[in-house]
């Protein structure tokens, strides 16, 4: 059996599809409730906070702090260890990504960080970088 890409995303719909596609053309756009202006990520038919289902797709301004960071340990061959994070968005809402910097282990929870679109296997993704690195 074929193995898998795991960096393949699933075939998506709806807001998810939306999402994607922002993605695939170079923007990062996430949705917001018309109803009650909340921030809605991941995105949903509808809102978490008051259940409407009309949406703006917004570009947020990328910047964060971390909330959780670790660093997952991996072979040289599957491309060495790498930074996973929990970062709270300013505009209101939590992301699963990661922070690409020379050790995986430098960056700190309170730390602040600022968002990129990163290209890697035909994909654009969402990943952070430190704030003092991002100027």
């Amino acid at each position: 059996m074929p193995e898998k890409d795991i960096l393949a995303a699933p075939v998506a719909a709806g807001p998810e599809q939306t999402y994607f596609q922002y993605l695939d053309a170079g923007e990062w756009r996430v949705p917001r409730c018309r109803g009650c202006g909340k921030m809605v990520f991941y995105p949903r038919i509808a809102c978490t906070a008051c259940g409407a289902t009309a949406f703006d797709w917004i570009a947020p301004s990328g910047l964060g702090t971390v909330y959780s960071t670790t660093t997952m340990r991996r072979p040289a061959q599957a491309g060495g260890d790498r930074n996973l994070c929990l970062v709270d968005l300013d505009e209101g809402f939590r992301m699963m990504s990661r922070i690409k910097c020379a050790d995986p282990g430098a960056p700190k929870i309170g730390d602040r960080v600022k968002a990129n679109l990163h290209r890697e296997a035909h994909k654009n993704l969402v990943v952070f970088t430190l704030a003092e690195s991002a100027a």
